[in-house]
């Protein structure tokens, strides 16, 4: 294996949010970050005085709780084999494996890992830490905190059994010598990876070199690349150029999308990890989407004549072994922009006739977002699934759990909650004093008088009746907006192609609103 670089280390405290977007996440590269860990609960009830996991922590709090461990000696399939424990068993094997090293006494028994466990989800009230600035704009679990991957349901907050699907915050833990094998991240998301105890080293592929890591017919990727690669079946792993790093307690590693990594713990580790995305690596996703369905059609082709459904028997699939489906992936970028959208009509709609620098910023943060869902969605146009969606498939979303063309969002779907989880982190990324704009609505539109930033629409109207409901609409764009303490939206997107001219109509108008201000 030719090691041809290391991946830098930052100090994360001298670095802007802007900064680190513009390096790291627009870039696509990986990066060590120091000095962003300072007082979290995790370093100090999860660490023992000597440095060491302090386990007997997780089995007096968190004895009962259900786990997924690795079996770090055993394959299935691509990755390692999955058992289920409690955490008391799981730190009651680990003790006796301290007691079998101590005695040089190692009986033979797997190194078990655990892994992907949902602690955040679990333990809620529990704040073991704060996710640092760089990694706040994460539309992947603001989504899961609202709403289910499939279907249209909203998540019913304090149910146990989301906690096993419905968000990508991780806890890991594991003895010297436990690894994870080679593997690019779900959904090519991006992710980060805090260190609390112990030490991990980590070994990256680029992604333009990703394709020397498959076998001969393009299938499989290399396991280990700590073992005995077989020159034969993986021909090109030879050719490829590794970056490496040694990551330390205390230090956060980001991952960008699509790079492959294996890592291995080589001191009694325990970490966080987070995987995520936003506008700047939406199309990451998308791109995985493709590929993986159209694996998914070619292994199940020769049941295309007998199936009574091919194609929602392909999409069911790629749901299962992806993680979401076409559409699942066209509703959620719905809902991104709306979640977008309305925080533009507050910024722009709803102020004065100038808007503060960390304004500003927000707002060419907001149009940078709606810029992206319009690309990948021009993507989706293109698709045959989608050929014919408008016409036939108009369910409303409350009522069906279909395919979905008339995507109606309302407050029991929790857009607003999404919308408001975006806006308090983008006031953080920007210092924009946080205000609920929506409190005074009425008033201020009323007071003001000014046009919408739907300029030259159909129609505006604005009405007050005892409930405060206010309407905007235009001939594709519609929301309703009903008292600032029961705040509900509703917008029809019929298709992907409507969703792009949406989005198009309100760049535009937001353009022209700013006076020039926002580029």
């Amino acid at each position: 294996m030719k090691i041809v670089g290391q991946i830098p280390r930052v100090n994360g405290s001298d670095l802007s949010y802007a900064e680190f977007r513009e390096k790291y996440m627009m870039r696509n590269e990986p990066v060590i970050l120091t000095g962003l860990m300072d007082g979290w609960r995790a370093c100090t009830d999860w660490v023992s005085q000597d440095g060491r996991p302090n386990l007997s922590f997780f089995s007096q709090h968190c004895g009962n709780s259900l786990v997924q461990v690795a079996d770090c000696d055993r394959k299935e399939f691509t990755d390692q084999k999955r058992i289920e424990m409690t955490v008391s068993k799981y730190i009651e094997y680990w003790h006796n494996l301290d007691s079998q090293r101590h005695d040089m006494k190692r009986d033979g028994s797997s190194l078990l890992y655990l892994k992907d466990w949902h602690f955040v989800k679990e333990f809620p009230g529990y704040i073991s830490y704060t996710t640092p600035k760089f990694f706040m704009d994460d539309w992947l679990n603001l989504y899961l905190d609202n709403f289910h991957m499939h279907g249209f349901q909203a998540v019913n907050a304090g149910s146990e059994s989301e906690v096993s699907c419905s968000d990508y915050r991780f806890v890991y833990m594991g003895p010297k010598g436990t690894w994870t094998p080679l593997h690019a991240d779900v959904f090519r998301s991006y992710s980060w990876s805090a260190n609390i105890c112990g030490k991990k080293v980590w070994h990256f592929l680029s992604p333009s070199q990703s394709h020397l890591l498959y076998d001969r017919y393009m299938k499989h990727t290399v396991y280990d690349i700590y073992g005995d690669v077989c020159a034969k079946q993986f021909p090109g792993f030879f050719e490829t150029s590794w970056l490496e790093c040694v990551q330390e307690r205390n230090e956060i590693i980001f991952v960008p999308s699509g790079w492959y990594h294996q890592v291995k713990n080589v001191e009694d580790t325990i970490s966080i990890n987070h995987n995520w995305f936003n506008a700047c690596n939406i199309s990451w996703v998308w791109n995985l989407l493709v590929k993986d369905y159209n694996e998914t059609k070619e292994y199940i082709e020769d049941i295309r004549s007998i199936a009574d459904d091919f194609e929602s028997l392909c999409q069911r699939n790629l749901a299962a072994n992806t993680g979401m489906n076409f559409n699942d992936y066209f509703v959620f970028i719905s809902r991104m922009a709306l979640a977008n959208v309305i925080q533009l009509i507050d910024i722009l709609d709803f102020r004065r006739n100038s808007m503060e620098p960390s304004e500003v910023e927000t707002v060419q943060q907001l149009l940078f977002n709606l810029a992206s869902i319009c690309d990948v969605a021009k993507k989706l146009e293109t698709i045959d699934y989608f050929d014919g969606y408008s016409r036939e498939h108009t369910f409303d979303l409350q009522e069906t759990s279909v395919l979905c063309a008339n995507l109606e969002i309302s407050k029991d779907l929790k857009i607003h909650e999404l919308k408001e989880s975006l806006k308090e982190k983008y006031s953080f990324f920007h210092n924009v004093n946080v205000a609920n704009t929506s409190a005074d609505l009425v008033d201020e539109v009323e007071n003001n008088g000014r046009n919408s930033i739907f300029q030259g629409s159909e129609k505006k109207r604005f009405l007050k009746t005892n409930e405060r409901e206010i309407t905007f609409s235009d001939e594709i764009f519609s929301v309703m907006l009903k008292d600032h303490s029961t705040e509900k939206y509703r917008v029809n997107i019929v298709n992907p192609q409507h969703l792009v001219q949406i989005i198009n109509n309100i760049i535009t108008s937001a353009k022209e609103r700013a006076h020039g201000v926002v580029t």
